[in-house]
């Protein structure tokens, strides 16, 4: 009888398209484990949204192995040496991370428990294509994103097709005296805020197919058309899925492609699979900078006088800084643990632009609230909002709020959706209610600044105040 071989999810949370879960598989019985190791790496361990949607995956994963699932906490390591000499396994398998920490980790403990004489071995099941696989014809690494994806992910190797779910053998041995239950993880954060995120998302890897189906099938055709539209259901919402693995992005490519070849959306299907493509630069920049989380790519910006005012920041976390699609988005982030794409932008551009708040400032936020957060993306966003990222927008380019949200929001549907102290303000005030008379403020029972803000910053003030330190520090740094 063969040995048994310990599976050690992370951030792979579903049995299809799973290549650790799939080659243990071939092989013999399965130990399925997760391992919660956050004392590990206490600065970038996941936020409490993430946190609340890992607890609901584990629980769903559980239940789709007939609740065989081993649950851990602690130093990985440790635990794997102890439960190899507990179950006789000979083998240890992995679907691999790509953060600077991840990756330091594993190759560690690769290194430790093949000296043990124990089999280890890694595969990718979260991109497209290994970081270190596409590169220029120097062989440098791309630093912009449409001649990597147009030239460096066009012409690599085309994704491996997904992995079937695999029959599995599970291994029912005693249970491992360091074992622990999901309750006892404590990854739920403890107040209502958790509960407010399950009621606006079914977190399991069924409803993350079920959501790519519905997007195929109803909303990538006008995709183009209407995703910047937040008050619009036209996006995928897979983001989150993605995170923690309940989806691979090899299944969302190779099934959109699919589709749309049968019914001719060759220009919506490109658009969709960029924004795929973008997933992948983040993680190709972080790991050829690894600093990244922390350090501009853009080194002059180590200079840029940020204001860095604690209680601007609060106004802006909070979805009180008197400009309603900002005030729409954090209220959004903060109910549904999730942002749409368009106004993300006009809320980081806010923040570091107009607030001239550091980009770190934002980026921790959106790490503790998103249920997408994911260090790759949040961090290569982040830099690219604030100017100092590669490929980055240019520092000058600063959204107004009030046009953009008459342009992406024009009815001012999902303001009111989150503001609904101004649902009864008219469409032509809604984007700035300060311009309303006192009549019309009356009769939409708006005081500002008692039920609704006034405005914490003059936009044009800020604006040019925000040029104005960018031209210093162009005319002083090299």
């Amino acid at each position: 009888m063969t040995s048994p071989i310990i599976v050690w999810f992370r951030q792979d949370i579903r049995l299809a398209d799973n290549p650790a879960l799939f080659f243990a598989a071939q092989k013999g019985s399965v130990i399925p484990i997760f391992i919660d190791d956050r004392s590990d790496n206490s600065e970038w361990n996941p936020g409490a949204a993430s946190r609340c949607w890992l607890h609901h995956s584990l629980h769903s994963l559980n239940h789709q192995l007939t609740g065989g699932l081993k649950l851990f906490q602690g130093e990985p390591l440790n635990i794997l040496i102890k439960l190899i000499k507990e179950t006789g396994a000979k083998t240890v398998v992995w679907n691999r991370c790509y953060t600077p920490h991840a990756i330091g980790r594993d190759t560690y403990i690769k290194e430790r428990l093949l000296t043990e004489g124990i089999e280890v071995a890694s595969f990718n099941g979260s991109l497209l294509w290994e970081p270190w696989e596409i590169h220029t014809q120097s062989g440098t690494p791309y630093k912009v994103f449409t001649p990597y994806y147009r030239k460096g992910c066009f012409n690599a190797k085309p994704p491996d097709a997904p992995l079937p779910r695999p029959k599995l053998q599970l291994y029912f041995g005693e249970d491992s005296c360091n074992q622990v239950n999901l309750d006892q993880l404590g990854l739920l954060p403890g107040h209502p805020w958790a509960d407010r995120i399950t009621e606006h998302w079914d977190i399991s890897e069924d409803s993350a197919w079920a959501l790519l189906h519905k997007f195929t099938d109803e909303r990538l055709r006008t995709y183009n058309q209407d995703r910047d539209y937040p008050a619009e259901q036209a996006t995928s919402n897979l983001s989150p899925y993605l995170r923690w693995g309940q989806i691979s992005p090899r299944q969302i490519w190779h099934y959109s492609q699919q589709q749309c070849s049968i019914a001719s959306l060759e220009q919506p299907l490109d658009t969709f699979l960029k924004e795929l493509a973008w997933r992948e630069f983040s993680y190709y920049q972080l790991y050829h900078n690894p600093s990244m989380t922390d350090d501009n790519l853009n080194h002059k910006f180590n200079h840029f006088p940020w204001q860095n005012q604690k209680e601007s920041c609060q106004n802006w976390q909070q979805g009180q800084t008197g400009f309603p699609i900002i005030d729409a988005g954090m209220r959004e982030l903060w109910q549904t643990g999730y942002m749409h794409n368009r106004v993300r932008m006009l809320v980081a551009s806010f923040l570091v632009k107009n607030q001239r708040q550091h980009w770190h400032n934002g980026a921790r936020w959106f790490w503790d609230t998103l249920v997408d957060a994911d260090l790759a993306s949040n961090s290569a966003s982040w830099q690219w909002v604030a100017g100092c990222g590669t490929d980055a927008a240019p520092y000058f380019r600063i959204f107004n709020p009030i046009i953009q949200g008459r342009k992406f929001d024009p009815h001012g549907e999902y303001v009111r959706r989150y503001i609904p102290e101004l649902s009864k303000l008219p469409e032509r005030y809604i984007h700035s209610p300060w311009e309303a008379p006192e009549n019309i403020l009356a009769e939409a029972k708006i005081v500002l600044g008692i039920n609704y803000p006034k405005p914490i910053l003059d936009l044009g003030t800020t604006r040019n105040e925000a040029l104005t330190a960018y031209s210093g520090l162009r005319s002083t740094v090299l």
